[in-house]
């Protein structure tokens, strides 16, 4: 399974108003594993970039200047995604983007959608998680992903966190790989599995108090009545304490 996570950068909010992408951010993975291959590239507009957009992201005008258009990298970026699911957070924004530059080039080239299947994780988030916040720094907050870097908005930055997010969102392993490889760094032993880091690893432990224990117990005995013979749990706690005696 071959999915892109993907995200854009942008001189303003609407591509229907000659908006146009600024910089292109990608990151692949294969069986819910980071591949390492990317698409980063900053492009040529053709037009100024609203303050409003530039405060977001923190490219300017200037920096642009040599940059190639997007017309000069379609054929590659579109080879690059072609099969694959998307993961975008707020795809109708990205997309429709993407296909307002697609249409400039040829008003016949059919949309993104027809090459490759779109799943949007802030719809999914809004399943998840109604009515609270859905924002990707929101998420990174709710699943303890490490965002400190994000000073400002980059294609390349969000679509690397979104990553993390979704494979959190969907209840994948992020940082604990049975084939080595693993964009975290250092950490693998001769079995080729790394270590989770230390976000995962100092959790709390919250251990069960007296009147917790004495609830539990009765409500074993209430189930031993019940069933008429003993309970498994009770069966290897008496167990465990013969070893330990």
């Amino acid at each position: 399974m071959r999915q892109i996570v993907l995200d854009t950068e942008t001189t303003g909010l609407d591509p229907l108003q000659g908006h146009r992408i600024i910089e292109i951010g990608c990151v692949e993975m294969v069986d819910r594993r980071l591949t390492g291959r990317t698409f980063h590239q900053y492009l040529q507009p053709d037009r100024d970039i609203d303050k409003a957009a530039q405060e977001v992201h923190g490219i300017s005008n200037e920096f642009l200047a040599d940059k190639p258009r997007f017309g000069d990298l379609a054929e590659d970026f579109m080879d690059y995604l072609s099969g694959a699911e998307l993961i975008i957070h707020n795809a109708s924004f990205d997309v429709g983007f993407l296909n307002c530059e697609l249409e400039r080039l040829d008003q016949k080239r059919p949309p993104i959608e027809s090459i490759c299947s779109v799943t949007d994780t802030l719809e999914m988030a809004k399943r998840l998680h109604p009515g609270q916040r859905n924002s990707l720094d929101a998420l990174c907050r709710r699943y303890a992903i490490d965002n400190s870097q994000r000073e400002l908005h980059g294609a390349l930055l969000d679509a690397e966190i979104l990553a993390e997010v979704y494979l959190a969102m969907t209840g994948g392993q992020t940082d604990l790989l049975l084939d080595g490889s693993n964009s975290e760094g250092d950490g693998s032993g001769d079995s080729g599995i790394r270590r989770l880091p230390a976000r995962y690893t100092a959790l709390k432990v919250v251990y069960a108090g007296r009147e917790e224990l004495e609830m539990h117990a009765a409500c074993l005995e209430t189930i031993e009545k019940e069933i008429g013979t003993a309970c498994v749990w009770n069966s290897m706690s008496e167990q465990e304490g013969t070893e330990s005696g």
